[in-house]
């Protein structure tokens, strides 16, 4: 099947790759032998153990977003902000060793429903290079009459079964895996750079590392991620609108907690008659949507005429339109307090007139919360009330935790020519 390549002529590669079969639980392939650890079994650490001392708390709390995310300026909000930035920063690519493969020619490479690992390793041992499937097992396929070079073959393969694969010329290993680590760099823009970051987590992406001197952030990611990546970067090149949301979480416990709740409808007798627009039920809690009359300012005083108020956390995010963004509030948190367990998420969408379409959903731990869809205009405010704090585990009768966001607009703009300064 093999043949060595010294003159290689690049053939006509004819396959077809058929039968998709997701979760074929086949055996993965034999696993490689482990290398000798100097260190002896009685030097190393039991992770597994539940008692083990661990980081403690103050170091795992150093969040270097924390001055970026945490700061809103309410006095001096910009409705519409221009963003200029650099088409030409952005830059994703792949991290690891991934060296050329032999170059071997294939002359014909047939398997029927099998899954991609099985398939790989039956390739790959007539050449004499070892495999190590990191997450297997993968999607089965089928293929008939594979030809060209092995590292077409191998591409063909990986591509349908949605994988990666690298390869280590030193040790002739050919490791495949779901996911592969990235670098994405981005302009130097604080707003693009937290727009992405807001995004990766509404993407379900946690496990990442930011880089503030160079702008870029490291990650893993599968084939799926990889992709909708790409076309967020190819969505800059049109000039996007992003939505920036200013937030501010408040805990509230009325004065007489055993029989009071907060009397909201005083809204209405302090306030004019028009400044709370709507006024929409979720399934838990309600939110308004206000003119900028019942602002950060004034609601604090309407709200300390009847309860304790305690400011929970405060902070910024992202949402380019059209995409989700997803906000984690224990970033600006009492890490020990109950709203730190909870997370906004913001898919948004600039409407015509300026005005703005904000599909809203308040998560905890354990799920989501409520869920609003929000039509507002620019300069408009919102405000979610009515989330008991019980649900968090706070034995506060009456007391709820509200939530207040402001939107704006980023609308950006490609740099002609680069500029070496940074755009704050």
């Amino acid at each position: 099947m093999f043949r060595y390549c010294r003159n290689f002529r690049k053939t006509a590669v004819c396959f077809i790759l058929a039968g998709m079969l997701a979760g074929c639980k086949t055996p993965a392939p034999e696993p490689t032998p482990k290398e000798s650890n100097p260190l002896s079994a009685a030097s190393l650490i039991d992770l597994q153990d539940p008692n083990m001392i661990r980081t403690p708390k103050g170091a795992s709390s150093l969040d270097l977003e924390t001055p970026l995310r945490c700061n809103v300026n309410w006095k001096t909000q910009e409705m519409i902000t221009a963003l200029p930035y650099n088409m030409k920063a952005f830059n994703l690519t792949r991290n690891g060793i991934n060296n050329p493969l032999p170059r071997f020619e294939v002359t014909g490479f047939s398997f029927k429903t099998m899954p991609a690992e099985k398939a790989l390793l039956k390739l790959t041992k007539e050449a004499g290079i070892r495999l190590v499937a990191k997450d297997a097992p993968y999607t089965s396929i089928s293929a008939e009459n594979l030809r060209g070079e092995l590292s077409d073959v191998i591409k063909m393969i990986t591509e349908a079964a949605e994988i990666y694969y690298s390869y280590n010329a030193e040790t002739k290993t050919l490791t495949i895996s779901r996911k592969a680590n990235f670098t994405l760099y981005v302009p130097k823009s604080r707003p693009i750079i937290l727009a992405l970051l807001d995004v990766l987590r509404g993407s379900g992406i946690t496990n990442i590392t930011t880089d503030w001197s160079d702008y870029s952030i490291t990650f893993d990611g599968d084939i799926e991620l990889k992709t909708k990546l790409q076309d967020l970067l190819d969505y800059f090149e049109e000039n996007p609108v992003l939505i920036a949301y200013d937030v501010s979480i408040f805990t509230i416990y009325p004065y007489n907690n055993i029989t009071n709740d907060i009397e909201w409808q005083k809204l209405l007798n302090i306030f004019d008659f028009g400044t709370i627009k709507t006024a929409k039920t979720g399934v838990i809690g309600r939110v308004l949507t206000t003119s900028d009359d019942l602002n950060f300012q004034t609601l604090q005083r309407f709200l300390s005429g009847q309860a304790r108020v305690v400011k929970a956390a405060e902070g910024k995010f992202i949402v380019p339109n059209l995409w989700l963004a997803r906000f984690d509030i224990g970033k600006c948190a009492n890490r020990k307090s109950a709203e730190a367990q909870l997370s906004l998420l913001a898919k948004s969408s600039l409407m015509p007139q300026n005005r703005i379409f904000s599909d809203i959903t308040l998560e905890g731990t354990d799920g989501q919360i409520t869920q609003f869809n929000i039509r507002s205009k620019l300069g408009e405010n919102f405000l979610i009330i009515g989330i008991p704090n019980e649900i968090f585990g706070v034995s506060a009768p009456k007391s709820e935790t509200i939530v207040f966001m402001v939107p704006r607009i980023i609308r950006t703009i490609k740099k002609q020519v680069p500029r070496v300064t940074d755009i704050q």
